[in-house]
């Protein structure tokens, strides 16, 4: 097959020798005519030699790069970039864990297939497209997935209406793209969640959270916890096995406060300790007394982008203030983001601005961060977004 191809300017091609696999619009010297949207491209340096291979896109991120090899993307490409991710998932022991059947099995970048995310939910994958290209080639993608994956995955759900570039205008609608299922349970390390694949934030389940959770399990026992933006209620889960004495779970979202009800009943049922509130979380900080030992602060991206960075930071600085004039003398802190234009340096410092002005004094317990199955490409560091601190509150 016969790819249009894009020309970059001259010294343009130095990131893409470093395997950076974006090409920004900037870099652009022209392109063939006749590309549309989604298409696969050669990008060609000033001297035309061939550098890398790729889907077209309309915006800043013009190239994103799927192989520095001249090949064809066709099936063949498909299955192999699919089985080395399974082949990795399998390495860490998540792939085929009988107490564990939910993971992350395509990350993006980090599995050299950019703007595609797979979640595998027990006999169902959750596939999503943040890239016009990936949207384009969805069903060969799928049907490959299921061929790698043998009897493991009988259906794919396609889940991209907010994911893809709005201005394509592709009038993309969630849905089945093989088999159909409504057993919406997944297990993850022994504990059941349903899974909102239809109309829940991300593929349905924050799945990069699983090594937190169980770390936030061992310290539960007697404690009283507070679960800040809980969305399905997994730390709450987590808390309960651990032995908590009372979970308390808070969301602006009366969907989420509904589905953290069912997670709890899912595997505690008719157990009193939990208590779910439908409400702000800064308002509720604020009408808090100081009876919880451990507090979990999990907020959804407060930067989006890198112009909503200034605004974030404020935005983290204020809700830690708020936890560590609340939480108990000796508590425990679990704080994250998720905003991947915030620096793990970033956020180290909002907390550490936060500490200060609350005049508590803290200790770092543990540095947090996105799971193995979700790695990080060395070439690609934007792809660390998950960062977090586990805090000793005196």
């Amino acid at each position: 097959m016969k790819y249009k191809n894009v020309y970059l300017k001259r010294g343009k091609e130095e990131s893409l020798k470093r395997f950076h696999p974006w090409v920004f619009s900037g870099a652009i010297r022209h392109a063939d005519e006749g590309i549309v949207e989604g298409d696969v491209v050669r990008v060609m340096d000033a001297g035309e030699n061939f550098i890398a291979v790729g889907h077209y896109q309309i915006g800043s991120i013009v190239v994103r790069v799927l192989s520095f090899r001249d090949i064809v993307i066709d099936e063949h490409f498909w299955k192999a970039r699919l089985r080395t991710a399974l082949c990795m998932r399998r390495t860490l022991g998540i792939a085929d864990n009988p107490c564990n059947n939910t993971f992350r099995l395509v990350h993006g970048e980090g599995d050299h297939l950019p703007g595609l995310v797979v979640d595998c939910y027990g006999e169902t994958a959750v596939m999503q497209a943040h890239s016009v290209g990936m949207h384009v080639c969805r069903s060969e993608v799928a049907n490959q997935l299921v061929s790698i994956m043998g009897n493991r995955i009988k259906n794919v759900f396609y889940k991209s209406e907010t994911t893809l570039p709005y201005m394509a205008d592709l009038g993309q609608e969630n849905g089945f793209l093989y088999g159909g299922s409504d057993n919406n349970v997944a297990v993850e390390n022994g504990l059941k969640f349903y899974v909102d694949w239809l109309k829940g934030q991300k593929t349905g389940f924050f799945v990069d959270q699983r090594e937190n959770r169980s770390l936030l399990e061992q310290y539960a026992k007697d404690k009283n916890i507070l679960n800040m933006f809980c969305y399905t209620g997994g730390f709450s889960v987590y808390a309960m096995r651990g032995g908590a004495k009372l979970v308390h779970s808070v969301d602006s979202s009366a969907k989420a406060v509904e589905l953290t009800e069912a997670n709890i009943e899912l595997n505690f049922p008719g157990d009193k300790r939990h208590r779910a509130f439908c409400e702000d979380a800064f308002k509720f900080l604020d009408a808090a007394d100081d009876q919880y030992d451990l507090i979990v602060l999990d907020p959804p991206a407060f930067a989006k982008h890198r112009a909503a960075l200034h605004n974030a930071l404020k935005g983290y600085t204020r809700l830690n203030v708020k936890a560590f004039e609340r939480i108990k003398q000796g508590g425990i802190l679990f704080t994250f983001s998720c905003s991947q234009v915030v620096t793990k340096d970033h956020f180290r410092n909002a907390v550490f601005t936060a500490a200060a002005m609350s005049g508590r004094k803290v200790r770092i317990l543990h540095q947090l961060h996105q799971p193995a199955d979700h790695p990080v490409n060395i070439y690609h560091p934007e792809g660390e977004y998950l960062k977090g601190l586990v805090l000793y509150v005196e």
